[in-house]
């Protein structure tokens, strides 16, 4: 599961995808009422108001099908397969609000119409698109600076998608024996101190610092040469990594990432915002959810014995403990024999907590704990004591992801399958420290609409 991600080609993307559904409906105006009426219709009748709320449910669903990850839409049968279901979603949704409010309608039969003709326009489109990005002839040249562990990891990440528009054109690095040799798939092209030269024959339009700063063996002159050239971009490894993956990688970490990604006086203010934003809509959540708090709370007491709520001792922002609240999803002697990590499928759940585990309505009490300022909407998911203490011995880093408060959903439980191993940790780690590092309101937002996605379509829960 991935989340939209607002770069350059996400927005080109969804600007051109909106244009096309929009002339769709435009265009199945004129096509139905013909041309005189086309204009009563679109104007004296605020058509075009209209067709912008179709063509908003109709990028809405195209969302909510993953239509706007490029790494998920390789398979173009499952492309036009998502395309249907996405404008099926979108029009049914649009049918519920002419019924409620028939003045929205547009036209007499115009949805069928623009419904097979924005279909046909869109898998055009998205065929067309795909092929491009996926042609080996365009996208950006990169160039990686070094041959290591972490030159090869970017090259595998780059390599495993190849619809994201870069292109490797090989390594550089300082062992002439390693000359010719093919580490993943591309080739060692070069050395480095034949950088310019091997930035010239091979057109390169991105380099990728991906080593060292050894004494003697970092090509910092050439690179700066380069840099002030203005002909190539240069970009250090670990930030291209995150950029690509949406992750820190635990080896490329440096304690001079820590110490420059900490708070400083902006991030503050920022802070409190973002604490007053998340209070308030914990607060309307809470009030919202009322009738679903209370059919819930019954529902448990009539399936098994014990409490509704369940409260557990985690660990916080500053590493500070707090007690935890949730509707009690599972039999009350389940960790009779101590601490137990929660596994897929897990036996220990009651009848009404494996509903409440896959729609996430066992999360609801944790409105209290944003509300009391413990927890946040979004972050890092909050760990008891016992893992902590556990984790933070295998895991370098591992504490840094208490630097700020932990969330009722975040990065790591959307980007990573539920997991239940310090294996599984690590990789949700390098999620954490990413949202650490990028955290904003606007993220937040992106990241709580992810979330419902999920819950929509059933993904994810445990």
């Amino acid at each position: 599961m991935r989340v939209l991600r607002l770069n350059g080609r996400t927005v080109l993307l969804l600007f051109a995808e909106a244009i096309l559904v929009f002339g769709s409906i435009v265009g199945a105006v004129y096509l139905r009422v013909g041309v005189d009426d086309a204009k009563f219709e679109l104007i004296d009748r605020y058509g075009l108001w209209k067709a912008g709320l179709a063509t908003f449910f109709c990028l809405a669903g195209f969302y909510l099908f993953d239509l706007y990850d490029f790494i998920v839409m390789h398979d173009r049968r499952e492309l036009v397969l998502r395309l249907v279901q996405a404008l099926g979603l979108a029009w049914i949704a649009l049918a519920l609000c002419f019924y409620f409010y028939p003045g929205l309608m547009l036209g007499r039969s115009v949805s069928l119409i623009a419904l097979p003709l924005a279909l046909a326009l869109m898998v055009g489109w998205r065929v067309s698109i795909h092929w491009f990005l996926g042609h080996p002839d365009f996208g950006e040249r990169i160039l990686i600076v070094g041959s290591g562990n972490s030159a090869i990891e970017i090259a595998r990440e780059v390599l495993s998608r190849p619809d994201a528009g870069y292109r490797i054109v090989g390594f550089v690095g300082n062992d002439a024996e390693q000359l010719g040799k093919s580490l993943i798939n591309p080739r060692v092209i070069g050395l480095t101190e034949h950088l310019n030269d091997v930035v010239k024959s091979a057109h390169v339009d991105r380099i990728v610092v991906a080593m060292g700063e050894r004494r003697g063996q970092f090509p910092t002159d050439k690179l700066l040469q380069l840099s002030l050239a203005g002909h190539v971009s240069i970009e250090e490894g670990a930030a291209f990594y995150e950029r690509i993956t949406g992750r820190v990688s635990l080896a490329m970490v440096r304690p001079s990432w820590l110490i420059f990604t900490g708070p400083g006086r902006k991030a503050k203010y920022a802070s409190v915002s973002r604490s007053i934003v998340h209070r308030a809509a914990a607060l309307v959540g809470a009030l919202l959810s009322l009738p679903i708090v209370i059919v819930t709370a019954i529902l448990i007491k009539l399936d098994s014995r014990g409490p509704v709520f369940y409260k557990q001792e985690r660990v916080g922002k500053n590493g500070r403990p707090f007690t935890l609240i949730k509707f009690r999803s599972m039999r009350t002697d389940a960790e009779a024999d101590g601490p137990v990590w929660a596994s897929k499928g897990d036996d220990r759940t009651t009848r009404v907590g494996r509903v409440m585990r896959k729609i996430r309505v066992d999360e609801i009490p944790q409105f209290w704990n944003i509300l009391r300022g413990e927890m946040s909407f979004v972050g890092p998911r909050p760990e008891r004591p016992h893992f902590v203490a556990q984790l933070a011995q295998e895991i370098p880093y591992y504490e840094q992801r208490h630097l700020i408060a932990p969330g009722l959903t975040g990065w790591a439980q959307i980007k990573y399958p539920y997991g239940a191993s310090i294996e599984d940790a690590r990789q949700k780690l390098q999620y954490d420290l990413f949202y650490i590092k990028n955290h904003s309101l606007v993220f937040d937002a992106l990241i709580l609409f992810e979330t419902v996605k999920i819950i929509l379509f059933g993904r994810g829960a445990q």
